[in-house]
């Protein structure tokens, strides 16, 4: 019988034991990052070790620090929180607590050590290995361990994995249980505007974060909402009235509700907290609007993980197990990180104190650095939101005479209506004039396309299908009609946003260019398809909705099966 096949053939874990533990406030997704870390440990032939209860059950040892098998993380992808617990430790804060820490994992053959927390957590972490050496010598002096289980663990490695819902951690795009934060953020914003559109109604929402403000702004640019509060970038002098002012103005053009979204380290210029009350009672007073508030709370950090956090999670897992195999005394502590969609390793203490500077860049008022530090990814979000969200006057906006077409093709897929707000919105701000097309090439040869304007696309990002109409009929067959359509609405570009069938149409377009003039313009695809079989993008807009979608249903299958087993009589 043939062997299988090893997918790692120069690594191996014989001989060498790994400790995983969780630490700081639990992030959906932790769960997945054990399963992957303990599996991977065992695939490579190396021991691995539950550490209980975080650092506090490093330093209480005994049944806190328990060798697992490959059985023992079966069925904990799909839970939320961590399921080997965690705990704030006073005790290894101090150097008699890490010395009996140190004690504990000795007596295991531990050497590798996995953390899975916050900054804190971290710090921690790598302040243990640099001590490691003095800690083992000083376990020596008294008597506790032998001078030689000294020299054969004489070095600790330490490999970390952020799991925070706040996403607070420079050097990565995204933490572990920041996505399925976000997730509850939407989907009580979503439960929120059907009873605030029905009473015509203000809501203030204040989400977590701590001194982070990702969770607030992402959330706000997903519903689009009205204001957003956070502490990277508090608002200008004076923004009380020019809020009101906004409000007030979104209720002159029939919109029935207005939501405020609030970070809860939300500070102003001056660096006082803003909070969800002061608002609340701001638009009460100046503006009389039914106003109720919302703080989201702890549920944020609750329920099942995303399907992105379980897949990132068990990336970051399987990267962290290799970094501490071919990690060696002279390698410094290092984290898994997401960047660009791939999973990296970073030297940790850079990305703490990267971490750190943002807190102090704040805490100086130098609010352009904070936002800057955060990254690449905070800063265009925020700018994004800016872009979508305060709509300029027409004195403002440039004049381009340039006319943009937009359409959905192929299947509808989650997220295309919010493609659409985007691309008008950021149109007319750059003065062209923005057409929609409905119901696709179909539509487009029968005439259907209209001016679509800024407030036409209000509330879109949050339905899901496509409001334009979408076919999947391809425009070869109507090429006559469609040339007369560019010519009668004077097309100047043309944006298609849908799956294959998108990507296709714009070869047939731009094959055609010989014989018709009028498609010898820019034209633009953007993937949306639940597929993700467009070629050019790591997911396609839809993809990420409809993993979740099937998260769902299998999560409802499997208890509806665990229900029907313990009811079923014992044979």
């Amino acid at each position: 019988m043939a062997q299988p096949q090893k997918f790692f053939e120069n690594l191996s874990g014989a001989g060498k034991a790994i400790g995983v533990l969780t630490s700081g406030g639990d992030a959906q997704g932790m769960n997945a990052a054990v399963r992957a870390v303990v599996r991977m440990g065992i695939y490579v032939e190396a021991k691995v070790y539950f550490v209980h209860e975080g650092y506090q059950g490093m330093v209480d040892g005994g049944d806190n620090i328990i060798e697992v098998s490959w059985e023992s993380v079966s069925s904990i992808l799909q839970v939320g929180g961590t399921v080997i617990g965690s705990a704030r430790c006073k005790a290894f804060r101090s150097r008699e607590g890490r010395l009996q820490a140190a004690y504990n994992l000795i007596q295991k053959g531990i050497t590798n050590l996995c953390v899975i927390g916050g900054d804190g957590s971290l710090t921690g972490a790598n302040l243990f290995r640099e001590e490691w050496s003095g800690l083992l010598e000083e376990l020596v002096k008294n008597g506790k361990i032998a001078p030689a289980a000294a020299k054969e663990h004489s070095h600790l490695n330490i490999v970390g994995m952020v799991g925070s819902i706040d996403n607070d951690f420079c050097g990565t795009d995204m933490t572990i249980g920041t996505d399925s934060a976000l997730h509850r953020i939407i989907e009580v914003v979503d439960a929120i505007m059907t009873t605030a559109q029905s009473h015509q109604r203000t809501f203030v929402l204040e989400v977590m974060g701590r001194h982070c403000g990702y969770l607030a702004l992402v959330s706000a640019l997903a519903c689009g909402a009205d204001w957003v509060f956070i502490p990277e970038s508090p608002p200008e002098e004076d923004w009380e009235n020019n809020m009101c002012v906004k409000l007030s103005e979104n209720r002159a053009r029939k919109k029935r509700l207005n939501i405020i979204i609030v970070s809860e380290g939300a500070i102003d210029r001056q660096n006082n907290p803003i909070t969800s009350e002061k608002i609340k009672d701001l638009v009460v007073s100046r503006l009389g609007f039914d106003t109720r508030v919302t703080i989201l709370g702890h549920v944020q950090r609750g329920g099942t993980p995303s399907a992105f956090d379980r897949i990132l999670a068990s990336r970051m897992g399987v990267e962290c197990v290799l970094a501490l195999l071919e990690a060696t005394a002279e390698t410094p502590a290092c984290v898994v990180s997401l960047c660009g969609n791939q999973a990296v390793r970073l030297p940790l203490m850079e990305c703490v104190q990267m971490t750190q500077e943002v807190q102090k860049a704040m805490d100086e008022r130098r609010f352009e650095d904070a936002v800057r530090l955060r990254g690449r990814s905070f800063e265009n979000n925020l700018n994004t939101y800016k872009l979508l969200s305060h709509k300029k006057n027409i004195s403002e906006l440039p004049k381009s005479n340039f006319n943009v077409a937009v359409l959905n093709v192929g299947a509808p897929a989650a997220g295309m209506n919010g493609a659409v707000r985007s691309a008008v919105r950021v149109g007319i701000t750059e003065g062209h004039k923005m057409f929609a097309v409905n119901d696709g090439f179909e539509g487009f040869a029968k005439g259907q396309i209209k001016e679509i304007r800024w407030g036409d696309v209000g509330g879109w990002t949050g339905q899901g299908g496509s409001i334009l109409g979408t076919k999947r009929t391809l425009p070869a067959k109507y090429f006559d009609q469609i040339a007369e359509q560019i010519r009668a609405n004077s097309i100047n570009a043309l944006l298609v946003i849908g799956g294959f069938e998108a990507f296709e149409s714009m070869l047939q377009l731009a094959e055609a260019r010989g014989t018709y003039e009028e498609f010898c313009i820019p034209m633009c695809v953007v993937p949306a398809t639940i597929s993700n079989n467009v070629p050019g993008t790591d997911l396609s807009l839809g993809a990420d909705t409809a993993l979740n979608a099937i998260m769902e249903v299998r999560c409802l299958a499997l208890f509806k099966l665990l229900a029907a087993f313990k009811m079923a009589p014992w044979p």
